[in-house]
């Protein structure tokens, strides 16, 4: 550990890194906790994240926890975000890119406000009580799934979505319009 490393961060962060076995890591001018690899720190009984990520290369890893809020959480993901199984109630402090997979199922999720504009693999925000799509990503490269949920419209929904489009087990009466979104893998809105 060189005398810069932890400069910005408090003895409590520097314990918490520790004990979640982040050890490979740098902190940048303002204060953020950059990690080249992945950050797994998933059922660990957690309930905030007490220092700020900035970049992680690899996958980040917070699911089945007790988050209330994802502040804290990195502005930029190389690999997969996964903060499912938490207490969500919403995505504000969740990246801005996410490389991988997006995943929050499972959560109190009343509204996607928050989401990563571009997600290079899926996204899965089901499970959920949401009843607008509006915040969603823009374009999603995999698939998108928002199955059990509350939804009535697909409005907010991705614009371009790489493979399927999974929105079944909603409030739908008849199948959803979809024709302003461009899909290139299968739409399913039912089982």
């Amino acid at each position: 550990m060189g005398p810069n490393k932890t400069m910005t961060l408090t003895p409590a962060q520097v314990k918490w890194l520790k004990d979640m076995k982040i050890t490979d890591y740098s902190v940048d001018d303002e204060g953020f906790v950059n990690v080249d690899g992945n950050v797994r720190i998933s059922a660990k009984g957690i309930t905030s994240i007490p220092v700020k990520f900035g970049y992680v290369g690899g996958n980040f890893y917070c699911q089945h926890n007790k988050l209330t809020s994802l502040q804290g959480a990195p502005r930029e993901v190389g690999g997969n975000f996964d903060c499912r199984s938490n207490n969500l109630s919403s995505l504000q402090g969740a990246p801005r890119e996410v490389g991988g997979n997006f995943e929050c199922w499972t959560n109190n999720l009343t509204s996607l406000q928050g989401a990563p504009v571009e997600v290079g693999g899926d996204f899965y925000c089901s499970f959920n009580n949401l009843s607008s799509l509006r915040g969603a990503p823009r374009e999603v490269g995999g698939s998108f799934n928002c199955g059990n949920n509350n939804l009535t419209s697909l409005q907010g929904a991705p614009r371009e979505i790489g493979k399927n489009f999974w929105c079944w087990n909603n409030n739908f009466k008849t199948e959803p319009d979809h024709s302003f979104i461009n899909i290139d893998g299968d739409f399913v809105w039912k089982y």
